[in-house]
């Protein structure tokens, strides 16, 4: 159990209850794989039976983590639109930052799946015996004294005793050879996935244009502003459903309700760009700060003024909008 807990540490910064679906996964998914699943066919089928439980799983929750992430949809939506091409561009660019940020986030998940998987060894041990490598093979067989038959019934080695006559000692001997590579393997990713967050980390961390009692504001501001915007898109949604089926069956007039335009839900859906400049926390907080500059705007919802909508946020910044809505 020790190595789940390791990838519980892994995925722990993941708070929102998808990832915590996805790091559940990671942890007992690979055990229950593994012990009910799999089953090494200990044919010319092993390689490639072993490299789907090992990778097709990890694809799975990567797809899974771009699923979950709210900035993967505010990323997507509306960009097949027709622009200029400068604008194109920049948009381009601005994503391609956010994409980054979205991946590896969406990483931790699938690097956390293998890794278990090659501390177990199971599959890889069944992957690497089938393998058609004859350099390889003959590594592993090298020192036995049935050095031929070893590479010849390789592939056998993974379902034990009674179906091969090459000695057990050879076979322990391989196999141990086997899943002990596999097992440097599985803890040189959890080092590498654990120094590349800390090196991440710390560099947003020194670049950061603001303090850190600041970013622990910033951050307790945008959860609130998401939870209360679901209450509050919600409780709208029902009033205006409500006003229009009585409208419909009353036959009257409908009621006056003010609902936001295309334009401003377009300005507050974007990723927003911290700037120096400005005290916005979010999108909506520029917009509402924004709409409420003239008595003439105020007056007009659909003509507010703001700044291009931006999605080059400073990593340090991303974890703000860190996606715990899912769709």
């Amino acid at each position: 159990m020790d190595k789940f807990k390791t990838v519980l540490n892994i995925a722990n910064h993941q708070t929102n209850l998808g990832f915590g679906l996805v790091a559940l996964l990671t942890a007992g998914g690979e055990q229950v794989f593994s012990s009910a699943v799999f089953k090494c066919p200990c044919n010319d089928l092993n390689f490639v039976y072993g490299m789907v439980f090992l990778l097709v799983p990890a694809l799975a929750l990567l797809l899974l983590g771009y699923i979950l992430s709210k900035k993967t949809w505010k990323l997507l939506t509306g960009v097949c639109r027709p622009r200029g091409a400068l604008c194109r561009w920049r948009r381009l660019a601005a994503a391609g930052t956010v994409l980054f940020q979205i991946s590896c986030t969406a990483a931790v998940a699938p690097s956390s799946w293998i890794a278990v998987a090659l501390l177990n060894g199971n599959y890889y041990e069944c992957a690497m015996t089938g393998t058609n490598v004859s350099a390889y093979n003959k590594y592993l067989c090298w020192k036995k004294e049935s050095g031929v038959k070893c590479q010849e019934q390789l592939y056998r080695f993974p379902c034990g005793t009674g179906i091969t006559n090459v000695p057990r000692e050879d076979r322990e001997d391989v196999l141990l050879t086997v899943r002990a590579q596999s097992q440097i393997l599985g803890w040189l990713i959890i080092a590498s996935v654990m120094l590349s967050n800390l090196l991440l980390t710390c560099v947003a961390r020194c670049t950061s244009p603001i303090s850190y009692l600041q970013l622990k504001f910033w951050r307790a501001y945008v959860q609130e502003e998401s939870s209360l915007f679901d209450s509050y898109s919600t409780k709208h949604a029902r009033e205006l459903a409500e006003r229009n089926l009585k409208s419909f069956f009353t036959q009257k007039s409908p009621e006056n309700i003010i609902t936001p335009s295309n334009k401003a839900w377009e300005k507050i859906s974007s990723l927003y760009k911290f700037s120096t400049k400005d005290h916005y926390y979010s999108m909506l907080h520029r917009y509402v700060e924004d709409h409420h500059e003239t008595d003439n705007e105020m007056m007009r919802m659909a003509s507010v003024r703001s700044s291009e909508p931006a999605d080059d946020t400073p990593p340090v910044l991303c974890f703000v909008d860190d996606g715990r809505i899912a769709l």
